[in-house]
C-alpha cells in the first residue's frame, strides 16, 4: 500500500479556501496513492471557536472527501470540526471510495488549549479494514496516552493526524517512534506547518515508522511524504520477534 501524507500550512477558519488548496495538491499526486492523509483540523486549523464555522461545514467536507476519494481511488482521512446535535466535535473522517466512511471523534481533547471545554470528547476507538491493512485512527494529543493506542486488536497501521506546535515537537517525535515499536505497527503521523492567529508555530515532522521503530519519511517543509507499506514484512517481523504475544491484557473503561 503506498501512502501520502499532505504536510501543509492551514488557512485559519476558512473550510472553503483550505478544501481548495489540498483539492489542488491531492490533484498533484502522480504516483496513485491508496491512502490520502491530512492533518487535524485541515479545514480551519485547530480553532477553539468552533462556532465561527457554520454548521453545514462538516456536510459539505465529508462530500468533498468523497469526491477526492472516487477521484483518486484512495482512501482520504482527516479530522474537521464538525456539529451534531448542538455538540462540537473534533472527527476524523477515514473516507473509502464509493462514500463509505467510519469516523472517530478524538478521545483526549487538548485540556491546555481549553479543547475539553468547547469540544465533547470520543469514548470509542475505531478499528478500520481499507485494502488488506487493519488502521488505528488517532488524532494529535492521543499520541501522549499509550494505553489508548495499545495494540490489542492486532492493527497493522497506528495513524495520527495533528496540529502539534514546534515548542513541543521533540515528544511528537519520540512519541511516534514509541507507539510504533510497543505496537509492532506502521505508525504514520501527520503535522501542519505555518502559524496561527494564536501565536502558534508548526514545523511538521511528519513521518513514517515501519513496526521496529525504522523511520521511513520524514519532512519539515510543505510537502507530500510518501511512504509504501508491507503487509509481508509486518507480518515477517512479528512472526519473527513475537513482541506481541507477551503484551499485557487489559480493559479500558469509558
Amino acid at each position: 500500500m503506498k501512502a501520502a501524507l499532505i504536510q501543509a500550512e492551514l488557512i485559519w477558519e476558512d473550510p472553503e479556501a483550505n478544501r481548495k488548496q489540498f483539492e489542488h495538491k491531492i490533484g498533484g499526486l502522480d504516483d496513485h496513492p491508496d491512502l490520502i492523509v491530512l492533518p487535524e483540523m485541515f479545514t480551519t486549523g485547530f480553532t477553539m471557536n468552533p462556532g465561527h464555522i457554520p454548521p453545514e461545514e462538516g456536510e459539505r467536507t465529508l462530500e468533498w472527501m468523497q469526491q477526492q476519494a472516487d477521484r483518486t481511488d484512495a482512501g482520504v482521512v482527516g479530522s474537521m470540526v464538525f456539529q451534531e446535535n448542538g455538540q462540537y466535535f473534533n472527527r476524523l473522517i477515514f473516507m473509502q471510495p464509493g462514500g463509505v466512511y467510519d469516523s472517530y471523534d478524538k478521545r483526549h481533547t487538548f485540556t491546555l488549549a481549553g479543547e475539553d471545554r468547547v469540544y465533547r470528547r470520543g469514548t470509542e476507538r475505531t478499528i478500520i479494514q481499507f485494502r488488506d491493512f487493519t488502521f488505528c485512527p488517532l488524532i494529535c494529543y492521543d499520541l501522549r496516552f499509550p494505553v489508548w493506542s495499545r495494540n490489542t486488536e492486532d492493527y497493522d497501521v497506528l495513524l495520527y493526524v495533528a496540529n502539534w506546535p514546534s515548542p513541543r515537537i521533540g515528544a511528537w517525535d519520540t512519541l511516534l517512534r514509541a507507539r510504533s515499536i510497543e505496537n509492532m505497527a506502521y505508525t504514520l503521523g501527520v503535522n501542519r506547518i505555518g502559524s496561527d492567529p494564536n501565536g502558534l508555530t508548526y514545523n511538521g515532522h511528519s513521518a513514517g515508522f515501519d513496526g521496529m521503530g525504522n523511520r521511513l519519511a520524514y519532512s519539515e517543509r510543505e510537502e507530500v511524504l510518501h511512504v509504501t507499506l508491507s503487509k509481508a514484512h509486518l507480518e515477517e517481523s512479528r512472526n519473527k520477534f513475537r513482541f506481541l504475544n507477551d503484551r499485557d491484557h487489559f480493559t479500558l473503561k469509558p
